[in-house]
């Protein structure tokens, strides 16, 4: 009797990790099923082809269904940014490049020197200074 227990256990959770794989491999099939199906959704048949469509026409990177108004429209705004921005000649329709140079570093140290400890003398006596004038009841 007390390995009835222990083998119910057991069974218990093959049980449910049997369950939860062909939970799994069901969910995969049915993704790869419907890929390889045909569509079958007539407004998602009309959205592909639209798509499609759209694909071949803006070959070239024109723009799509354009009518001689908006090509103009945009020839007009296109020379308005060249005139605000100073960038006649330039294609402003291209993301821009950049060009990063490093500056020219002068070395450390070489040029003129200083004396360390004049300096340092200089500072105590400040300091020295500032010490005889505070009076001593201020923190």
């Amino acid at each position: 009797r007390p390995y009835r227990k222990m083998i119910l256990g057991r069974v218990n959770v093959v049980g449910r990790q049997v369950v939860q794989i062909a939970r799994r491999n069901l969910g995969f099939s049915a993704v790869a099923a419907q890929k390889a199906a045909p569509v079958s959704d007539p407004i998602q048949q009309l959205f592909l082809d639209k798509i499609r469509d759209y694909r071949s026409k803006s070959a070239g990177g024109k723009l799509v269904d354009v009518t001689p108004q908006s090509e103009q429209a945009l020839k007009d705004e296109l020379e308005k940014v060249d005139r605000m921005y100073n960038a006649v000649g330039k294609d402003m329709t291209q993301f821009p490049t950049f060009s990063f140079t490093d500056p020219a570093l002068e070395p450390v140290g070489l040029g003129e020197t200083r004396d360390i400890d004049a300096d340092v003398q200089e500072k105590q006596a400040v300091v020295e200074e500032e010490d005889e004038t505070k009076p001593y009841f201020v923190l």
